[in-house]
């Protein structure tokens, strides 16, 4: 039997599963700083976290105890992979479980942007009838850029095909055997920002695509776009972009994700042609027991000692493992 310590409001599915597989659970409602998730995290094995705490090196190296890490949804930027693998400690997500409710907020996105949907009920709530001042795009017959072809990617380009989209996609590690749809072109980064009349982000947070969306990327694109991100907020020069809606080279933004979060002092708060969510991507009944169950099946696995099958770092910490007993 293993201590397994769950923070940031996961699922209580989660708990019960460890529980019927005979582990002791303790629950946290809210995210923790590095002290108190030491202070709170005494003799546990597995630790599982949303995206409100951050699994730092230095709190690795001070829970020698501690067997795997799980992050209850997709991306890991939260959690320092690189010492997880040095410490032995194998770090987990759970990939598959939002990856509906992620699309559908996408879309929800995409066609609120399109018709300004938000604003327009805004000027009716302040007592103002404003029909011409609203007049929307169709999204038939338009190109939508996809940035990023994995499971909420390609599960977006396959549903606007029934909105008559045409999919132009990047994604220098998918091929054009494996794409899902033949709805959709594989071309070249550059020219998805050249032909896309919508853009969607799909990328995972990393070196090389913080920033991806830099000033120079917004100026290739076509006078006009509309961008959409619902991945991570750091993808994007929220400045640059700031400035492109005010001067209108981007039409309109719609963001579910910002550079920092929680925020309220961006500059894209504020600006007309900007819909802006609180990183409600994940934030459907559905996904938050799809999350929980997923993740707390690839902890229970490795505290069982087999390799989970959603595990980012097994080679790496048996490398390291193998490294240290040879020393």
């Amino acid at each position: 039997m293993a201590k397994v310590m769950i923070v940031d409001s996961v699922a209580s599915e989660a708990a019960r599963l460890l529980e019927r597989e005979g582990h002791e659970v303790k629950l946290i409602s809210s995210g923790l700083q590095t002290k108190e998730l030491l202070d709170c995290s005494i003799g546990c094995q597995g630790l599982i976290v949303r995206s409100g705490t951050k699994v730092t090196a230095s709190f690795m190296q001070a829970r020698p105890e501690l067997a795997v890490v799980g992050r209850a949804g997709v991306g890991v930027d939260n959690i320092d992979v690189a010492a997880a693998s040095q410490h032995g400690i194998l770090v987990v997500n759970a990939p598959t479980g939002n990856t509906v409710a992620a699309a559908e907020h996408t879309l929800a996105l995409m066609l609120a942007l399109a018709r300004h949907i938000p604003q327009a009920m805004g000027t009716l709530q302040q007592g103002r009838w404003e029909r011409q001042r609203f007049r929307g795009v169709e999204l038939a017959g338009k190109t939508l850029g996809v940035l990023g072809l994995g499971r909420v990617g390609s599960a977006v380009a396959q549903r606007v095909e029934a909105l008559g989209m045409r999919v132009l996609a990047y994604d220098p590690y998918v091929s054009a055997g494996t794409i899902p749809s033949d709805n959709i072109e594989l071309t070249s980064f550059k020219e998805v920002l050249r032909q896309a009349d919508f853009l969607t982000l799909h990328l995972p947070l990393t070196e090389e695509t913080q920033g991806l969306i830099s000033r120079e990327a917004l100026n290739m694109m076509k006078p006009g776009v509309r961008l959409i991100n619902a991945a991570r907020g750091p993808l994007v020069d929220e400045q640059a972009l700031a400035d492109a809606l005010v001067s209108g080279q981007v039409a309109g933004a719609a963001l579910d994700v910002l550079a920092e979060e929680p925020c309220t002092d961006s500059p894209l708060l504020g600006l007309e042609n900007v819909i802006i969510t609180p990183h409600l991507g994940a934030s459907t009944e559905e996904a938050q027991v799809h999350v929980a169950v997923e993740v707390a099946e690839q902890v229970a696995t490795a505290l069982a000692g087999r390799r989970p099958e959603h595990c980012l770092n097994w080679d790496e910490t048996r490398r390291h493992e193998a490294t240290a007993c040879a020393m």
